[in-house]
């Protein structure tokens, strides 16, 4: 079980730890576990530099909180490195709350 991000056609862009892949004819479907959707990243130019060397900027990134399990039809699938994982982990869930502030 590796992390990945993971680009959609239509769901956007996740991050989480991938527990299935199969590939069919409509594209190749994933499960990811502890699955956050990425809305905004700054501090890299590119999901693939994301992925390699993660965000220099985590407080201006915007993730959500993880879900325990998705299904997905990926478009592509980068396999991310450990410097990568830290700094992305690192970045704070971003949730709306009327009660509080963006930030848990």
């Amino acid at each position: 079980m590796e992390k990945v991000i993971i680009r959609t056609y239509s769901a956007g862009v996740h991050f989480g730890t991938l527990v299935e892949k199969e590939r069919g004819a409509g594209g190749t479907h994933v499960v990811i576990e502890n699955s956050r959707r990425i809305w905004k990243w700054i501090g890299a130019n590119s999901l693939s530099e994301l992925a390699t060397i993660g965000t220099s900027i985590p407080s201006e990134c915007r993730f959500s909180i993880p879900v325990r399990k998705i299904e997905l039809l990926a478009i592509e699938i980068i396999y991310m490195t450990d410097v990568a994982i830290e700094s992305m982990e690192n970045v704070k869930n971003w949730v709306f709350c009327k009660k509080q502030k963006n930030h848990f």
